[in-house]
């Protein structure tokens, strides 16, 4: 079964048991249970669904119950929450307290979510969310195995483990957590989670470039000029400042979403919608990359500034960072692609920070005719651009030329504009609704392979390793409020080219 190709009806998934280690955290309260409510509202859930929080803090199930269904009516898509609905959902969720370390822990949660089976009708079916700090993935795993609650896949039963984002440091780390998973779980029952991959239209451009003939065919460096992805916030790193410190704007974003975004755009079609032809088309794209060099890679860290017409500290201001920071809230590349298809067409890629506005847009900018018979002497036609918009308003929209009605050949660019909520009458479902779905039905498409975080690390760790000897003397380079440091703009700009204005 394919999530790209099966009918909703068919999306039905078997009885489980969903475990979210870190159930305190402000993950599953913002996401995965409001998803789980959707789901459920949207008859995507088995009737035979149950969900486990599994945290260090003492806790009723009541008290937990209660916490989440005031998430769930501030955090849920659907709005306003329905009471009836709620009082179905609660009933099958339950709280467990546990240290992550603790070996008796895991043995009463075995003992109760066999009592679960036996009540419920689960079967023995199993996904263990780990929205912990990575820190803590071995560990768990680890103790899970022991307790015999992780076990490989038959036909009667099957256990699955959902790994949030980062997936090791750098390369060296990554190998090295695999390595550890490995012991305990096989490929097939790890799924490293994006949830820019669960939204609609990233899962879209697959749709877009191959079941359209008339994209698919420019789709190449012989019309395609170049491809700017953006993935800017407005907002700065609140109080994540201890994770921020650790983490940085390139293990956050870079490695993860923009790479994926990166590789689904230049992929080549793939022998079919299974998971994994999809999967070795993109770790293709990643091997095809040229190793990045030092004047292709800008970073910046923003300094005080105004957003929205109020004045917001600098980054080395903010809670818990240190006063001379070096860790990067903006970067921006220039990636060559060396294979036969793009070949010649640099992708330029930036994130950021405390940017103007929050926007993740994919730009696809085409190629002048050979001959422009329509030359206005005082201005150069603009170039078209397919830009596919995933947050915050997702969409496509085209710009084309057209003539201006009346007796002179003037031209003005025109945009042809899709928007899913005005087309389809509804708000797209929540990225984590998707994924988690898709780890019931035992579909990876939608997850990252091994083999794509370890080719991503291979081209990011080496700009880590050299920001750790070079200590940048300009930070912060660009105020909050504005698109970066001026360095970004000169990267772009020797190319005779200009950043999007968004």
């Amino acid at each position: 079964m394919n999530p790209l190709e099966e009918e909703v009806q068919s999306r039905l998934v078997e009885p489980c048991i969903l475990v979210i280690f870190g159930a305190t955290g402000d993950l599953t309260s913002r996401k995965l249970v409001p998803a789980l409510y959707n789901l459920l509202k949207d008859g995507q859930l088995p009737s035979l669904f149950t969900c486990v929080g599994f945290a260090r803090r003492p806790k009723t199930h009541d008290q937990f119950r209660d916490e989440m269904k005031e998430a769930v009516s501030k955090y849920s898509r659907t709005k306003p929450m329905e009471e009836s609905l709620w009082s179905h959902f609660k009933d099958h969720l339950f709280y467990h307290m546990s240290e992550f370390h603790d070996d008796a822990g895991y043995e009463k949660l075995k003992s109760f979510l066999s009592e679960l089976d036996n009540k419920l009708g689960t079967k023995g079916n199993r996904i263990f969310y780990l929205a912990t700090q990575p820190s803590y993935f071995p560990l768990i795993c680890e103790k899970l195995h022991k307790a015999g609650l992780i076990y490989p896949e038959k036909d009667s039963k099957w256990s699955r483990v959902i790994i949030e984002k980062p997936f090791g440091y750098n390369l060296s780390s990554a190998y090295a957590l695999q390595k550890e998973l490995m012991q305990y779980l096989s490929e097939k029952q790890i799924y490293r989670i994006d949830h820019y991959l669960g939204k609609e239209t990233v899962q879209n451009i697959l749709v877009f470039r191959f079941a359209n003939s008339l994209f698919e065919s420019l789709w190449n460096n012989r019309y395609i000029d170049h491809v700017q992805i953006t993935v800017a916030e407005d907002i700065g790193i609140g109080t994540r400042g201890k994770f921020w410190e650790e983490t940085g704007l390139l293990r956050d974003i870079v490695q993860n979403h923009m790479m994926q975004l990166l590789s689904l755009m230049a992929m080549e079609p793939p022998v079919s919608l299974d998971a994994n032809a999809i999967r070795d088309e993109k770790v293709k794209v990643l091997e095809a990359i040229r190793p990045l060099q030092e004047n292709e890679v800008i970073r910046g860290q923003y300094g005080p500034g105004m957003i929205n017409g109020e004045p917001v500290v600098g980054y080395r201001q903010e809670k818990d960072v240190h006063p001379e920071s070096a860790v990067e809230s903006y970067l921006a590349l220039k990636i060559h692609i060396d294979n036969w298809r793009w070949s010649g067409v640099p992708f330029y890629l930036r994130a950021g920070k405390r940017l103007p506005k929050r926007t993740t847009e994919i730009a696809v900018t085409f190629k002048d005719p050979p001959r422009v018979l329509f030359q206005n002497s005082h201005r150069k036609n603009p170039p078209n651009v397919l830009v596919i918009r995933i947050q915050p308003d997702e969409g496509s929209s085209l710009k084309i030329n057209c003539k201006v009605p009346g007796p002179a050949n003037n031209m003005q660019p025109v945009k042809m504009d899709f928007r899913y909520g005005a087309y389809f009458g509804t708000t797209p479902p929540d990225a984590y609704e998707r994924l988690i779905c898709d780890c019931m039905l035992g579909d990876s498409t939608l997850f990252a392979r091994e083999d794509e975080v370890i080719n991503s690390w291979k081209l990011l760790t080496p700009v880590l390793e050299n920001w750790a000897k070079n200590h940048p003397k300009d930070f912060p380079n660009y105020p909050a409020g504005s698109w970066g440091p001026a360095a970004a703009d000169e990267l772009i700009e020797a190319d005779g080219r200009k950043w999007r204005l968004i």
